[in-house]
């Protein structure tokens, strides 16, 4: 499979987040959840939101993905003010651009590897081809077997395959190895980073694990709703050397 990915130094801005706030009526008490959080996010870069539970980091993930809009600000993709598009633009944008990885796998259990990946593939006009996908999560020898016949990490590296599949341009995800433990969390780590090497997807993944930042381009911590810091690795640390 050719590599596409952007050389180091290109800044190409792919989302432009400017002063984005929101705020959750929750009966006589709103509940702000982002403030007024400014960022970039660059094509062809692995970046790390790293914030503890509670801080917003989900929040501001919906939002960059389509899922929820902001109370107030702005989110610009390539140039395009997300904050303005319709219910209808905004699922377009979600089948067209942006592949999502949850903490829990969400697969369909009466599907078999090879199909759950294949359902995905049925909405996107330019998508992977299913059996390569699960050849780069390292899964083609159990592309028949049904999620229930499969290990925690193999759903998840499934669940990986059925959103590179689609061909995004952005691989979000939530807490990836939030449900596994140390060894397989590294296994799902290093497809992430596989699919970041060999496809050039620009790859965010939003964690309360510190440790997981050091594989990253750079590092954007949240608190209290709020980007506190952003930080530029000097070199990105190899998937075999973390430790949690």
């Amino acid at each position: 499979m050719a590599s596409f990915k952007t050389q180091p130094g290109s800044r190409e801005v792919v989302f432009r987040i400017q002063d984005v706030r929101k705020e959750y009526p929750m009966g006589e008490v709103v509940v702000t959840a982002l403030r007024d959080a400014t960022l970039d996010i660059y094509a062809g870069e692995f970046a790390v939101i790293l914030g503890p539970s509670g801080s917003g980091k989900s929040t501001l993930l919906n939002i960059i993905g389509g899922i929820d809009t902001p109370t107030s600000g702005r989110v610009m993709f390539r140039g395009q003010d997300l904050s303005a598009f319709t219910d209808a633009q905004l699922t377009l944008y979600r089948r067209r651009h942006i592949g999502f990885v949850f903490q829990f796998y969400n697969l369909m259990p009466n599907l078999t590897a090879r199909e759950n990946v294949e359902m995905a593939t049925e909405i996107s006009t330019s998508p992977l081809d299913p059996l390569e996908t699960l050849r780069l999560v390292d899964l083609l020898p159990r592309q028949d077997h049904f999620p229930s016949q499969l290990s925690g990490g193999e759903q998840q590296r499934v669940a990986i395959a059925r959103a590179v599949a689609k061909r995004p341009d952005i691989l979000l995800c939530d807490e990836p190895t939030g449900a596994l433990d140390l060894e397989t969390g590294k296994v799902v780590l290093s497809v992430l980073n596989s699919v970041y090497e060999t496809l050039g997807t620009t790859v965010v993944i939003i964690t309360h694990n510190a440790t997981i930042g050091g594989m990253a381009d750079r590092v954007i911590r949240i608190a209290d709703g709020r980007v506190r810091d952003i930080v530029a690795n000097p070199r990105r640390i190899a998937v075999d050397q973390l430790e949690w």
